[in-house]
């Protein structure tokens, strides 16, 4: 079984069709077909329907998958780390969450590129489940996440939580029964508490699953929304929001995972966790708990 088969196994599920898949891997639809056919003759096994409409998984399918993405991740690590100019003495292949991003994702890739001159430093964007998927696979050596998953070889490091705070462009904007409120997804947690505190208040009209896009929305359109204290700092500063007073505010956990075995030499690591970590909550968090979404 070779790499280029695993990827277009890959490319025809993120495509969805054969026709897709050979126009990105820019080869013709009968080599995607061959190449098909050769995985399947392998393993024995049938793992993709092709019908008019497109190509779905069968059961067999959506096992290799799992595989698959990690083989052909690992392979194109291993690309990169060969690849390394010299004089590059260890790798940090860093994932974060979208919207832990702007704070204190950026603030852990930067003080590692500062301090470690000789490091060589990777970040890739994912979902919780992929975050969890990549570092267990090997891909990744470290995530940024608010949902982590315990492993055996793996060490969770809580940092400092985001505070969730209601906020508004127009100063005067009402805490309940404001027809421009967005609704943000920020875990079952949130869902929950949330839902207690704003019992007697309608459906929201508008959901985000990410603070980053109801963030940009809001600026664009108006409104009003629960967003990390931290994303919206900067535009209260420029008067573009503003906080809703007496609004309830709630807390969401952070957690910095690693891989053990990949930071065995971190000897800088301690000290960088202690500082993402520092500093109480600016502001009281009714109903703080931990974000199990």
């Amino acid at each position: 079984m070779n790499i280029v088969v695993l990827q277009t196994f890959l490319a025809i599920v993120e495509t969805g069709s054969l026709v897709r898949a050979s126009e990105r891997l820019n080869v013709t639809q009968s080599t995607v077909t061959a190449r098909l056919r050769t995985l399947e003759d392998e393993l024995g096994q049938t793992l993709l329907l092709r019908q008019k409409s497109g190509a779905t998984l069968t059961p067999a399918g959506a096992k290799l998958m799992r595989y698959a993405d990690a083989m052909v991740g690992l392979w194109r690590q291993a690309r990169y780390e060969t690849g390394l100019p010299q004089g590059t003495d260890s790798v940090c292949n860093f994932g974060c969450h979208a919207d832990l991003w702007p704070g204190p994702g950026r603030a852990f890739f930067n003080a590692v590129n500062k301090g470690r001159a000789k490091m060589a430093l990777a970040a890739w964007q994912g979902e919780h489940a992929e975050l969890d998927r990549w570092l267990g696979s090997g891909l990744l050596d470290a995530v940024m996440t608010y949902r982590p998953t315990v492993h055996g070889n793996q060490t969770i490091h809580a940092l400092r939580p985001d505070e969730i705070v209601l906020f508004a462009t127009e100063p005067d904007r009402p805490m309940r029964f404001d027809p421009g409120y967005v609704f943000v997804d920020l875990g079952e947690d949130f869902r929950t508490r949330h839902a207690t505190a704003y019992a007697d208040a309608d459906t929201a009209r508008i959901v985000f699953g990410t603070a980053l896009w109801a963030l940009e929305f809001l600026l664009e359109n108006g409104g009003s929304a629960y967003l990390p204290g931290r994303l919206a700092a900067p535009h209260l500063a420029e008067g573009r929001l503003f906080a809703v007073p007496d609004a309830p505010a709630f807390r969401r956990n952070v957690y910095l995972v690693v891989n053990d075995r990949a930071a065995a030499g971190w000897t800088w690591l301690p000290a960088l966790v202690e500082d993402l970590s520092a500093a109480s909550v600016a502001r009281g968090a009714a109903g703080a708990g931990d974000d199990a979404g």
